[in-house]
Order: C-alpha cells, then structure tokens, then sequence
C-alpha cells in the first residue's frame, strides 16, 4: 500500500506520534495527534522553569531525572537548559552540559559517557518536509554522541548526525554529516580539520 492510502493513514495515526516520529515518519500538519507534540512540550516546559531556577545542582539533577524519565548518574547542568520532549533523551554517566543549550529531542537523543558539550550549543533531531506543500509538517532523525567527545561551545548538530567517540566538534561549527571516531571538525558545514 502507498504511503498516501487512506487505510493506511488511517492505521498510521493509531499509533503513538511520538513512536511514529521515532520511527522515521513524516508527521503532516493534520495529524490528528499533532496536539500532543504542544502539551508535551509545554508539560516539560513547567519542569524546566523549576529546573532552570534551581540553584542546588543536586534538586537540578533530580528534575533532570524527571524529565527524562529516567536515572541519571553524575550528570553535571549549569542551567538554563531548554528540552522539547525529555522522554526521548538518554544521558550516560559523567557528562557535563554548559550553559544556555537547547535539546529538540522528538527524533531521539543519545549522549554517551563522559562527555563534554559546551555553551550554547543546539541539538536538533527535527526537520520540515523540503516539499512546499507538506513544509507545516514535521520529520525527525536521531543524534548520537559517542563515549568522550567534546562538543565546543554554540556549536549546532543536525538530524541523524553521529558524533564519533573522543571526536571534538570546533566552536561554532554546524555539523550535518556524521564525525568519525578521533577526529576533529569545524567549520560551516563541519569539515575534517586532523585526527585526535
């Protein structure tokens, strides 16, 4: 059947949108389930606001912990962090998170242990439709950060992209396309600079 079908849309808007965007679907602008995207955003937004005034590292980290849904261990935040979908994120052990980064997480986001990620810097696993006439739509790739890299500060990484481990991301630079394992990148688009 087509994508287009109307048994299959039909079928497709059953399931979970925010499984569905996991999935690697294409969420259209009349989706039927495209409020819950909003109410999610705006539940985990009443967390964050607690969170980002928080001055105990130890209350930040437990608010952390619920809005992602899970354990986190040895995580260090210097707030403000700001989070679309905290569900969707899983923190390892031993990662530090600079001020002022924003997480858009609905394509799924995972770091890795001991990694450092630096002001400012933006995580971005969700896209528009290049298609005029499905733009109002939404798609979404995860981002992987692998064991001990480094993301430099205001540095922006984009749909699918995975960070190689101990791989160092420049300050500043816009990463689209996969980084190795030891290497550094920068630039805009990121571009191999050396090897670690």
């Amino acid at each position: 059947m087509s994508d287009k079908d109307p048994i299959s849309a039909a079928c497709s808007s059953q399931i979970d949108i925010f499984g569905r965007l996991l999935s690697g679907e294409t969420i259209l602008s009349n989706d039927p389930q495209l409020g819950r995207l909003r109410d999610e955003a705006f539940a985990v937004k009443a967390l964050l606001t607690q969170m980002n005034n928080a001055v105990n590292p130890q209350e930040i980290t437990e608010i952390l912990g619920t809005i992602l849904d899970k354990k986190i261990q040895d995580v260090t935040v210097f707030t403000p962090l700001y989070i679309n979908c905290g569900k969707h994120i899983t923190i390892g052990k031993n990662v530090f998170i600079n001020f002022d980064c924003t997480f858009l997480a609905l394509g799924g986001i995972t770091i890795e242990d001991d990694v450092l990620i630096g002001p400012k810097v933006t995580l971005v696993t969700e896209n528009h439709p290049l298609d005029p006439k499905e733009r109002k739509g939404l798609t979404a790739k995860p981002i992987h950060i692998k064991k001990n890299a480094w993301i430099g500060a205001n540095a922006t990484i984009l749909p699918g992209v995975t960070i190689g481990k101990n791989a160092v991301v420049a300050a500043g630079a816009v990463v689209s396309k996969d980084v190795p394992d030891n290497t550094i990148v920068g630039g805009i688009p990121a571009k191999f600079i050396k090897n670690v």
